[in-house]
């Protein structure tokens, strides 16, 4: 395998099954497209309790000058109705100038692209001048746990450092070009639990219905609206995203309600800041209405999730000025740098380097029949080819 043709290279990742947790046979592709072009790879796994263990993959060219990273995941969500697919999820067949497979665009699709763009560089101009590394997660779609941020501290402990990254997400909406990710929000969730007094429907005054309160508690944070955006981001949001009091029984009334919400954030918080604004609005509710006139104040617990994440923002131009300018060479588009949509493991690659995201057009990921066309992958490896010589350019000015 040469690994210079992104469609080989992907049609031999979506052949294996790599739902998360399991490898599925990816990563032993990606070594075999790595090692002919001088890699040396690692296999690192990592466990945690409570946890499916994580085989992840780091690998790296050259010993020294700047380096580069591309960082991504080649576990797959699932394939849902498999009958529904108009070609099987892991066959990576091409029908119409289209290759039809799970992970096609999320984001096995960019991974093949970048392999392709090296195995290019290296076979028109030797290699890089400076490292090439790949950092390759099983647990993106998963907990992200045992993938991105463990490979990471793995990494950073055995002496490596990073100047710059590149993650393949799929960033574009409708075409390749149209997208640069420098950043994303924050993401923070927790639960609510308020406590009443269980009782007969029919009996209300010897009881107390705790949804009365939770429906106070839940406006609470829903309205007014956090904030109204910012240079750089959206404005901040709260959803809440279950209520349940766990009865069965249309004439009990509860003993308590939980609900859970989340909320994306921008630059305007911090997680502190966030969640002193949150009790301070569930406080105000709790005190202002009782779960039924002339009763006590609405009583409730809140536990916080852990491993929020936390908002953040690129400014590294050199990084950025690449980037744009190969994508405006290859399509002539010239990208938006946005912050708009969910987390990535960009927001674990921040600590360590300066990171953007590019990939390709994202419509179909998640979905049955997830594709992506054939010359889209040929375009985006000319992108990561033309990205790549312009910042070993620009970093060893």
């Amino acid at each position: 395998m040469t690994a210079t043709d992104p469609v080989v290279n992907l049609q031999a990742l979506i052949r294996c099954p790599s739902v998360t947790p399991a490898e599925g046979g990816a990563l032993s592709a990606l070594d075999a497209m790595l090692s002919p072009l001088g890699f040396k790879i690692d296999r690192v796994k990592a466990s945690e309790a409570g946890t499916p263990d994580i085989e992840n993959l780091y690998a790296r060219l050259g010993g020294d000058g700047p380096h580069l990273m591309f960082a991504g995941h080649t576990d797959v969500v699932p394939v849902g109705d498999e009958a529904a697919w108009t070609h099987p999820p892991f066959a990576a067949e091409i029908s119409k100038g289209e290759l039809f497979g799970r992970g096609a665009v999320d984001m096995k699709g960019g991974i093949a692209c970048f392999v392709a763009a090296v195995a290019r560089h290296i076979e028109k101009n030797g290699p890089p001048k400076g490292s090439i590394s790949f950092l390759i997660t099983g647990d993106e779609e998963g907990p992200a746990i045992n993938g991105t941020i463990k490979l990471l501290q793995w990494a950073a402990e055995r002496g490596e450092r990073w100047d710059a990254c590149l993650v393949g997400e799929p960033t574009n909406p409708d075409h390749l070009g149209d997208m640069i990710k420098l950043g994303r929000r924050g993401s923070m969730s927790g639960k609510i639990t308020v406590h009443g007094v269980q009782g007969h429907a029919a009996y209300p005054h010897l009881a107390d219905n705790p949804v009365r309160g939770m429906l106070q508690l839940t406006h609470a944070l829903m309205d007014p609206p956090f904030d109204g955006g910012t240079n750089d981001f959206q404005p901040s949001n709260l959803e809440v995203t279950t209520i349940d009091v766990g009865n069965p029984a249309t004439n009990v009334i509860p003993a308590k309600a939980s609900a859970s919400f989340n909320i994306r954030f921008n630059d305007s918080w911090t997680v502190e800041t966030l969640r002193a604004e949150i009790l301070r609005r569930l406080d105000t509710a709790a005190k202002d209405g009782a779960l039924r006139p002339g009763r006590e104040p609405v009583k409730y617990d809140i536990v916080w999730a852990d491993r929020p994440s936390h908002v953040f923002l690129t400014r590294n131009n050199g990084l950025i000025a690449s980037l744009s300018s190969a994508i405006e060479n290859v399509t002539g588009r010239s990208p938006a740098l946005s912050t708009t949509g969910g987390t990535s493991d960009a927001r674990f690659i921040k600590d360590y380097c300066p990171v953007v995201e590019f990939g390709l057009v994202g419509q179909t990921m998640h979905m049955v029949d997830e594709r992506v066309a054939v010359s889209d992958l040929e375009m985006l490896t000319a992108i990561y080819e033309t990205f790549i010589a312009r910042w070993f350019a620009n970093a060893g000015s």
